[in-house]
């Protein structure tokens, strides 16, 4: 009754927000936007952080809370940032300060592969092709000067296939040094769902 309830209230505003999993404080960052909407700033955090025990402390995390006229709110949380996951996965800090002239770490595409199943759980990216998801990952990971290396496993078709979006991983990243040849359905291993 309480998700009826709250479909028929009056929405005030949504509200983006990107708070650390499982640390979330009253503090000007969310004082800021809770507060002109007459949101418990407390009652946020707590329910927050309740939702988000199981992650990683500390791991940015994008919300989405829609705010209603009766001064209640519901929130989405998301998966982190595709940079948080590329600089992790590199051991960076931060990115390049020159994209496309200076290189600062590396990723396989097996990092890649795995990042897009974490990303693809999100509701509004549920529908794009896992291709999809890799190949903007990789296009996100050379604009932070991070190169996307061939995972040898993938390449030889070891890692696990299962029924279910396939992306071929010639088709996800193509270095330009390497011949990659068309063999058909075989090609060089599959990501599957």
């Amino acid at each position: 009754k309480a998700q009826t309830s709250a479909a028929k209230m009056s929405i005030v505003r949504t509200v983006r927000l990107r708070v650390p999993a499982g640390n979330a404080k009253p503090g000007p960052a969310i004082g800021q936007a809770l507060g002109p909407l007459g949101i418990n700033m407390m009652e946020f955090c707590k329910a927050f952080n309740d939702s988000t025990t199981k992650l990683v402390k500390d791991t940015p995390i994008p919300v989405l809370l829609t705010a209603y006229a009766n001064r209640t709110f519901t929130f989405v949380n998301k998966s982190p940032p595709t940079t948080w996951f590329l600089k992790n996965a590199a051991g960076l800090e931060k990115g390049t300060t020159r994209p496309g002239h200076e290189m600062v770490g590396e990723v396989t595409l097996k990092q890649v592969f795995e990042i897009a199943k974490i990303k693809q759980e999100d509701e509004h990216l549920a529908h794009v092709p896992l291709r999809g998801l890799c190949r903007s990952i990789v296009g996100t990971a050379g604009s932070m000067g991070i190169t996307v290396i061939s995972d040898q496993a993938l390449v030889n078709g070891e890692y696990p296939a299962e029924e279910g979006d396939e992306v071929e991983v010639a088709a996800v990243a193509k270095d330009d040094d390497e011949e990659w040849e068309d063999e058909g359905e075989s090609n060089y291993g599959q990501f599957n769902r």
